[in-house]
């Protein structure tokens, strides 16, 4: 799956893959493993994707929604969705292309996020290249096969961007770094803004990271800092008018924009948490090796996020990049770490560890993790020669393709009982009876009947808000709700009692009920 060969410097594009020996090795090997990974990579996101996971998060229904409008409402298009907590609109654009293109379903929906998974993949290995042929074919070998990037791209949300944007942005800033140019810092920029503004929340810190990455560079390497000061103004403009949409959408509507953030951080004195923040936060710095994210929807049985061999293998990459910190190329990539793990210590709401908030660390992971291996091929080379390289990169290639296989083995083999609730498969249920039974109702507050909305566009069902008492039941075929509780506060109780149950949960328990006014 991998070759070993010599690092490249990082200012540089890689240089090519050489032997352990000093032979040179074909670009059509370095190809055909680039390859393979990419091949893997998208089977893992794509296999089965119509059943599994199954079901439609309300997350996801909002994105599809949305979608939908873009497609069919005239003059709706904004750069910013108020909706589900406020979203950058970029995903739902995606997604309404392929609608166009493939149809409107829940299949397209997470092809489009499984596709952008890919894509992370890709530019994993266009990042981590950068400092060697071998570093960029480890860290996009953990990109194809982690679970935890399984997980995000096989979901139709917009946090399966982050990867493959936070990639590009670091590698503008890599490729500005190079050539110092007016171009390249402009280039620099508006991907820097695309990436911050228009995705997801962990890369809003691109910008701290920018201005770190500069002050640092400004210390140590002032002939550089020089050079980079030329390409401010580009760098800046291009951000500003890349970023103005989004930029006046926050100046204009501030608690819209910033409310989702405030609302998870410890400022908020409303904040719900399920530990300490000291708990949270050794939680949060654990999860590489220790433990996962209890949600599953993000992680399969709470598995870690690398496991023990891999966060060996980033730590002594992590150890390179500090070694060789007064380099502008890996003193991005370390800053980088830190700065993207601020999101997951700062954001204490809900169940800890987080992994959609981490998602900012998977490229400069993937770098830290090619640098390891890099490392420990390079050890290996010292002390047995060329047998030791090229027995570390088999015990690698071993290792990707077993975590390849383990990964895709969690995620493809879970019971539907275990994904029933964290995609709402109740109501997925309710639409199918729903969608059949025309005229009808469905009781689900706002956020929830999204799913409802997607699912049944061409008939949708009237939506009754829970507590709220139908006045005239007879102008329904018929009114569905996930309890009898929501039918008799909107029925009666004769009404309630004599409801059907029209789907259960895999376990038999009632999930979905049905009243015939």
């Amino acid at each position: 799956m991998l070759e070993s060969v010599s690092p490249a410097p990082a200012r540089g594009p890689a240089a090519p893959a050489r032997e352990p020996g000093g032979a040179a090795v074909p670009r059509w090997a370095v190809a055909a493993t680039l390859g393979a990974i990419l091949a893997i990579a998208a089977f893992l996101r794509f296999v089965d994707l119509a059943v599994n996971p199954g079901g439609l998060y309300t997350d996801e229904a909002t994105e599809a929604y949305d979608a939908l409008r873009l497609l069919h409402v005239p003059g709706f298009h904004p750069v910013f969705l108020a909706d589900g907590g406020g979203r950058e609109a970029l995903f739902a654009y995606a997604v309404a292309g392929v609608f166009r293109l493939a149809g409107e379903t829940v299949l397209a929906l997470r092809a489009t996020a499984a596709g952008f998974g890919v894509a992370g993949v890709a530019a994993t290995w266009l990042l981590a290249r950068r400092f060697g042929t071998l570093a960029g074919l480890a860290g996009a070998g953990w990109a194809a096969g982690s679970l935890w990037l399984i997980c995000v791209s096989r979901d139709g949300m917009r946090n399966a961007m982050v990867p493959l944007f936070g990639a590009l942005a670091l590698l503008a800033l890599l490729e500005w770094e190079r050539r110092r140019s007016g171009r390249s810092a402009a280039l620099a920029g508006a991907m820097a803004a695309l990436a911050a503004l228009y995705t997801y929340q962990p890369l809003k810190l691109i910008p701290l990271l920018v201005l770190l990455w500069l002050l640092w560079v400004r210390r140590v390497d002032r002939a550089t800092w020089r050079e980079l000061r030329r390409g401010l103004i580009p760098l800046v403009a291009a951000f500003l008018v890349v970023g103005a949409p989004m930029l006046l959408t926050a100046a204009t509507d501030p608690v819209g924009y910033f409310g989702r953030a405030a609302m998870v951080s410890p400022l908020n004195p409303g904040v719900q948490s399920d530990s300490s923040l000291p708990i949270h936060w050794l939680r949060t710095l654990g999860m590489f090796a220790v433990v996962g994210d209890p949600n599953a929807r993000h992680d399969v049985d709470a598995l870690p996020l690398l496991g023990w061999p891999l966060t060996v293998a980033a730590a002594v990459g992590c150890l390179r990049l500090w070694r060789l910190r007064r380099d502008p190329g890996h003193a991005l990539i370390l800053l980088a770490l830190p700065v993207f793990l601020l999101a997951p210590l700062l954001a204490v709401e809900g169940e800890s560890p987080h992994f959609l908030r981490a998602l900012g660390l998977a490229a400069p992971l993937g770098v830290a993790i090619g640098l390891g291996v890099e490392s420990l091929v390079g050890e290996a080379r010292r002390r047995r020669g060329a047998t030791g390289a090229r027995g570390a990169t088999a015990i690698t290639s071993i290792v990707l393709l077993a975590l390849a296989a383990a990964s895709g083995q969690a995620y493809l083999s879970r019971p539907a009982a275990d994904r029933y609730d964290a995609y709402s498969y109740d109501l997925t249920a309710m639409a199918a009876v729903a969608g059949a039974a025309h005229g009808s109702a469905v009781i689900l507050d706002d956020y929830a009947a999204t799913a409802v909305r997607f699912l049944d566009a061409a008939d949708p069902p009237a939506v009754l808000a829970p507590g709220t008492r139908v006045a005239d039941p007879a102008a329904y075929r018929a009114v569905f709700a996930c309890s009898r509780a929501a039918l008799a506060s909107a029925l009666g109780p004769a009404a309630a009692a004599s409801a059907s149950i029209v789907a259960r949960d895999p376990v038999g328990r009632p999930r979905v009920w049905a009243a015939s006014p």
